[in-house]
């Protein structure tokens, strides 16, 4: 396994055009780690484009499969639950096997198997499949896409010095709302105008296009001398014994289940409760995806300027807490308002952007404070451990939700996502 190391050390003027040796006896030039981080954000912005913008068809997957709420929960809530079944082993096999081959062997298998989807479990004139082969399918889908987090998180670590590290990976993270995005603003009109077919053959694609890019740059680092390595390793237990690594990975698993609530049921919750059409709530979905790219690469760039990581997680949290309790009072008030419809439209897409956006600008801030943590060996454990944990929100956020509707409406779920962001606070280590 190679070590975190700074592939951008100072070298004399005269060698600053020359290659650097790879680990495999490969020769990299010093800006070869840019094309390892493209690799990375092409690579979380295929899957974040399937696990983001398929729950974003949500309308349309409701009626196109005669699905009721409860049904459209647990599909969507399996696609969750498949990714943090396989998150921690996709881990374990990058830091042994490498960033590359995992890699490959996920994208190709997700867009091999996305294929067989829009051939095979997609609405017809002669048939309908059934919630359960759906929800199967989608299982599968998330089962393989979980290894693109860890192994992509391995090689940016890798590539970059400590100075460079958040910045690199909150502009890898920001590939999670870039496809979540485009997922957002192409697939509801695409799955209404050509049906889940074109859908899920698009997204085949996506998977497999970044396979090719990690086909061609996607290496080991070049390896440093021993005591380059020292200084960069962080000395402690290994992840899934180290209980600072638990507590960041448990708090960012917490973080998430309001920020998977947005992403799953804000359609839903936009077009039964506000009344907006297709275009407007995809232009919303689309805003919150935006606003949480600009925020992870400042937000990246900050903390590596003021080493203030764990002070931000804190804040983002208080934040996001502070945001969706504003909806829940929101929603509560809003249809007793003078102009409760107008006021629905124009306010509670605005408050629902803005919740969405804080609690989506810190994780590449907190997965490199917890890659960090871990140690040189044992990234890919330590971030899928993280990713472990985050969609067991997936699973269990679009599964309770159904639930909370039938028993608070959409108060219930707007302030149990504030408690979370809440609960999140604590847990996050305080400053060293």
């Amino acid at each position: 396994m190679s070590a975190i190391v700074n592939c951008t050390d100072r070298q004399p003027p005269e060698r600053l055009e020359d290659t650097a040796a790879g680990s495999a006896g490969r020769v990299f030039k010093p800006g070869h780690r840019w094309k390892v981080l493209g690799v990375g954000v092409a690579a979380n912005a295929s899957f974040s484009a399937t696990f983001s913008g398929i729950p974003a068809t949500a309308v349309v997957l409701r009626q196109g499969y005669h699905l009721g709420n409860a049904e459209l929960g647990l599909a969507l809530g399996l696609l969750g639950l498949g990714v943090a079944l396989s998150e921690l082993p996709w881990g374990l096999l990058t830091d042994r096997w490498g960033d590359r081959r995992v890699l490959l062997i996920g994208l190709g298998a997700t867009a091999a198997w996305l294929l067989a989807m829009a051939m095979l479990v997609v609405p017809t004139r002669t048939g309908i499949p059934g919630v359960t082969l759906l929800s199967a399918s989608l299982l599968i889908t998330g089962l393989l896409g979980g290894s693109v987090n860890g192994s992509s998180g391995r090689a940016i670590m890798g590539w970059f010095r400590e100075n460079e590290r958040g910045f690199a990976m909150s502009i890898r993270q920001t590939a999670v709302p870039l496809g979540g995005g485009l997922g957002a603003l192409v697939l509801p009109s695409l799955a209404l105008a050509f049906g889940f077919a074109a859908v899920f053959g698009l997204l085949a694609g996506a998977s497999a296009l970044p396979a090719l890019f990690a086909w061609r740059w996607l290496h080991e680092p070049p390896t440093a001398g021993e005591g380059h390595l020292a200084a960069t390793a962080v000395a402690g237990p290994a992840p899934l014994r180290n209980r600072e690594v638990w507590r960041i990975a448990t708090a960012i698993g917490l973080l998430c289940f309001p920020q998977v609530a947005v992403l799953t049921f804000a359609s839903v919750f936009l077009h039964d409760f506000v009344g907006l059409g297709t275009a407007a709530i995809s232009a919303s979905l689309a805003a919150v995806q935006i606003g949480a790219m600009v925020m992870r690469i400042w937000s990246g760039r900050f903390t590596d300027r003021h080493g203030n990581r764990r002070q931000f997680l804190r804040l983002c949290s208080a934040l996001s807490a502070l945001a969706f309790v504003a909806l829940w009072v929101l929603v509560l008030a809003g249809p007793a308002m003078p102009g409760s419809q107008f006021f629905l439209m124009t306010v509670l897409p605005g408050v629902l952007i803005v919740a969405g956006v804080s609690v989506s600008a810190w994780h590449g801030v907190a997965y490199t404070e917890l890659a960090t943590l871990a140690g040189a060996g044992h990234v890919g454990t330590a971030l899928s451990l993280a990713n472990s944990f985050v969609f067991i929100g997936f699973f269990l956020v679009p599964v309770a939700i159904p639930g909370l509707l039938h028993l608070w409406s959409w108060s219930g779920v707007w302030l149990s996502a504030a408690i979370c962001a809440l609960i999140a606070w604590p847990i996050f280590l305080r400053p060293a």
